[in-house]
């Protein structure tokens, strides 16, 4: 009897021990189990979310083939051209009579035309819906319902080159939008641009078109009057908007080098345009008007500006014709 006992409880030890075993191996499996699903989550997870790679849009000037004109600078802008603007001799011309689009260097002209318009400069325009950016969907910090007079709007587009504030000074001329523009192309038509078209006053569009023949002429007028001067070379501003002061700095940030001496300036920037920039400045003991489009990479058109200077200083009679005719 005591025998019996004795191996029925040893029978249920053992099944208990078992269990316990079968239970701790069921539950080591589900662990194991879990972590292997976590990991190959993880994997799937990485695979999703990896970004699509996105192709850089050409320029005008690179679908032109204007890049593959060589220089003796190897400038990275394909359109570049330097004149003497007391003698109007060329110290460097390539693909001068290119037609490209000239993005905010479309500014200088709407500059132009509103000083020549002797519209007051203290009369207060607001920015409104129509001034918002419908081509390049670009942002501003000038919001709807700003106002300033056409004195600050006139300065944050030449300076900051302010898109809402360019487009509020084509709007607010007599006649509209449409007038403006119309003044646009017969003023580029008096100064002999025959390369030049504009649709709207910002640079937004890239149906503003023009040469770097025709930019110098423009540059030589605009150099020519004093509040375009001051205004385009201006470094920072601070601007009251609502309760708040605002500043706005220049896009060119040459006007900060002291190897420089810039008397009127403008830059640009689309993606059919590239990075552009139009100077008028003082070095190698010349007046110097600099056009320099289409230029690839970020800093590109300062680095071929700073390349052209020191280039001038070495050879200061030297011209070159690495020019492209198309």
């Amino acid at each position: 009897m005591k025998t019996f006992f004795t191996v029925a409880l040893l029978s249920l030890s053992l099944l208990s021990f078992q269990g316990a075993a079968e239970a701790a191996a069921t539950s080591s499996k589900s662990k194991a189990s879990t972590t292997q699903t976590r990991k190959v989550k993880s994997v799937v997870l990485r695979k999703v979310a990896a970004a699509p790679l996105l192709r850089a849009v050409p320029t005008f000037g690179q679908v032109a083939g204007l890049h593959d004109v060589d220089d003796p600078l190897d400038l990275k802008s394909s359109v570049a051209y330097v004149l003497d603007q007391n003698t109007n001799e060329v110290l460097f011309s390539k693909n001068p009579q290119a037609v490209l689009p000239i993005a905010s260097i479309t500014k200088l002209m709407t500059a132009l035309v509103v000083v020549e318009s002797g519209l007051s400069l203290d009369e207060k325009l607001t920015v409104t819906d129509e001034d918002i950016d419908t081509e390049k969907f670009t942002r501003s910090r000038l919001a709807v319902g700003t106002t300033l007079t056409r004195g600050e709007m006139l300065h944050l587009a030449l300076m900051a080159s302010e898109n809402r504030a360019a487009h509020a000074l084509g709007r607010h001329y007599p006649g509209g939008l449409s007038a403006f523009v119309a003044a646009m192309n017969a003023k580029a038509l008096s100064l002999g641009m025959a390369d030049t078209h504009y649709v709207e006053p910002t640079g937004l569009s890239s149906r503003n078109q023009s040469s770097a023949k025709d930019l110098a002429a423009l540059v030589n007028v605009t150099s020519q009057v004093p509040l375009l001067r001051d205004l385009s070379t201006s470094r920072e501003a601070r601007v009251a908007l609502g309760k708040r002061l605002v500043q706005f700095r220049s896009t060119n940030g040459l006007l900060s080098n002291p190897l420089w001496d810039i008397g009127l300036q403008k830059t640009g920037f689309i993606n059919e345009a590239g990075k552009c920039v139009v100077m008028q400045a003082r070095m190698a003991g010349r007046q110097l008007i600099m056009v320099f489009l289409d230029s690839s990479g970020k800093a590109s058109r300062i680095a071929d500006a700073e390349r052209m200077r020191k280039w001038l200083a070495e050879r200061p009679s030297e011209a070159t014709t690495a020019s492209a005719k198309l």
